[in-house]
């Protein structure tokens, strides 16, 4: 009895030094989270350790992941409803995806995908890494177009100069 109460307790104590060394970002999963496509994208991301020069941290949340320090300078979320069309928002495809990039909380963007269902969703902090380097990554490109896709953006080249620098970082 003894000796199975010294195995356990080191078995407790190894995982704990292991979990003690990764941190884990909490995150709040999407509404459509539990969709199959989430999971197929999530387990694409796997292999995905470092992204833009960022490794990946764990999450708690169903549907997502996370890359870069304690603070997460890129956090993925899938299974948000999919955008409507819109003018007010920069559309920029890139690698044969297409993002709706939202600005409004600089130096941090707001990147979605238009025209596949369910949505993904990234949050970049362009202060610590390019999100251009982050969405032309190939591995993550590779994950998101497990998506079917069911729209496009219709003028994805015009980008204005300061829309190009923040997704330049």
């Amino acid at each position: 009895m003894g000796r199975r109460f010294a195995v356990a307790s080191g078995l407790v104590l190894v995982a704990a030094a292991l979990s003690g060394c990764t941190p884990t970002v909490h995150m709040e999963p999407a509404d459509d989270s539990n969709n199959p496509l989430c999971a197929e994208v999530v387990v694409n991301l796997e292999n995905l350790r470092s992204l833009a020069g960022q490794d990946r941290i764990w999450t708690d949340a169903q549907g997502t992941a996370a890359w870069g320090a304690s603070g997460a300078a890129i956090l993925l979320t899938c299974g948000l409803d999919k955008p409507a069309p819109t003018s007010e928002l920069q559309c920029v495809t890139l690698e044969g995806v297409d993002w709706l990039v939202d600005a409004s909380e600089t130096p941090k963007l707001r990147l979605t995908t238009y025209g596949r269902e369910p949505a993904v969703q990234l949050y970049v902090d362009t202060e610590v890494v390019s999100s251009n380097d982050v969405i032309s990554t190939r591995g993550l490109v590779g994950a998101i177009s497990v998506i079917p896709v069911d729209g496009a953006c219709t003028a994805p080249d015009e980008l204005d100069e300061d829309a190009q620098q923040l997704l330049d970082g």
